[in-house]
């Protein structure tokens, strides 16, 4: 039977990972005893695969989803009704998957330094079709952690023969020193484009924004106790390759003001009390587009394409099609390009951060 007239409800869909966290999520999930484990994050409207070397026998990652009461394996209804849901244009372009991850990440410990390729590294030497462009949205910070930062690009750019080094024999002091430490609070977006070396801070729930891969170099072994197995550092490509995967210019604290930073820009008027902001457009990354509507009173809300949603702040009712869902702080939900309009009232205001996918 087609569903062609309700949004899709988005459930957690816990995966494993090398390092700690996911107390923040239990809670939220009303977990009697929240605790941080090996599963600090959640994949959202995800068709993408998981990664994780010793864990290949597990399906982790692929979202379960509900649309009209009843649950299906996401992948297989995109496979179903995939004009209704992505449209056709993108369709046409990506085939019968969003091209886009959004994610969850409520980390306990720092992770691990690391790097993603670029889409294009990606394609030439990787025979993949998606690098790891992201972008961090910053919700919440834990209560216990008072400078909250993420670690992001060279601000004085190692040699390869000392990259290698430092690598090689786990200087971490000096990978650390030669990076930029970034201070974040609540509501900061920052886009990491691939090729730049990262890491997440301790404590900071944030949405993360990807393309729709899990390729990833860790060039710090340890966290929290747990040693990466060599299949989990350099993609089984060695590390002399996974060099080449490094962007070597300097980041200043210019260059991150003003190519990762990034503030809301007034997109349109909603009505007379809401409005949608622009946080990441096509200007900034050809991967994905992000949008923050903040919604003061009742609203109509249409787009040009289909998109995941998080409600950030405050809670509300969508009708779409004749149904009403009650939507609280923290839930998801997919509204498919073929969806007539959104009719949204806030109770009494919300917050809703919207990803897109690459324009098709």
């Amino acid at each position: 039977m087609p569903l062609d007239s309700s949004i899709v409800l988005l459930p957690p869909n816990r995966v494993w990972r090398t390092y700690q966290g996911g107390r923040t999520l239990d809670q939220l999930a009303g977990n009697e005893h929240p605790t941080d484990t090996h599963f600090p994050e959640d994949w959202v409207a995800s068709t993408t695969k998981a990664a994780n070397p010793g864990r290949e026998a597990i399906l982790e990652g692929i979202s379960q989803v509900s649309v009209e009461g009843h649950a299906y394996d996401w992948a297989e209804l995109l496979a179903r009704q995939p004009d209704h849901f992505l449209g056709v244009a993108h369709v046409a372009r990506f085939g019968a998957q969003p091209q886009l991850l959004v994610k969850l990440l409520d980390p306990a410990i720092r992770l691990h330094f690391q790097v993603h390729p670029t889409s294009a590294f990606a394609r030439k030497f990787l025979h993949a079709p998606s690098g790891k462009t992201e972008a961090y949205h910053i919700l919440s910070v834990r209560d216990e952690v008072t400078d909250p930062a993420i670690y992001l690009g060279f601000h004085t750019p190692p040699s390869r023969a000392d990259l290698r080094k430092w690598i090689e024999t786990q200087d971490i002091a000096a990978i650390a020193a030669a990076m930029n430490r970034v201070p974040v609070k609540p509501s900061d977006t920052l886009l990491v484009p691939g090729g730049v070396p990262h890491a997440v801070g301790e404590g900071i729930l944030l949405v993360e924004i990807q393309e729709p891969s899990d390729l990833v170099v860790r060039f710090e072994f340890e966290r929290g106790g747990y040693l990466l197995p060599e299949a989990s550092r350099f993609m089984q490509r060695g590390l002399e390759f996974c060099l080449d995967v490094f962007d070597s210019s300097p980041w200043t604290a210019e260059r991150i003001a003003t190519e990762s930073m990034r503030p809301p820009i007034r997109r349109r008027s909603l009505g007379p009390d809401s409005v949608q902001d622009d946080l990441i457009t096509a200007l900034h990354t050809p991967c994905f587009t992000v949008r923050r509507s903040l919604i003061n009173a009742p609203v109509r809300k249409s787009a040009d394409s289909f998109y995941i949603v998080i409600v950030t702040a405050g809670s509300c009712e969508i009708t779409v099609g004749g149904e009403t869902h009650t939507l609280q702080r923290y839930d998801k939900f997919f509204v498919p390009a073929g969806l007539p309009i959104l009719e949204i009232v806030p109770d009494p205001t919300c917050t809703l951060l919207e990803c897109y996918p690459p324009v098709a």
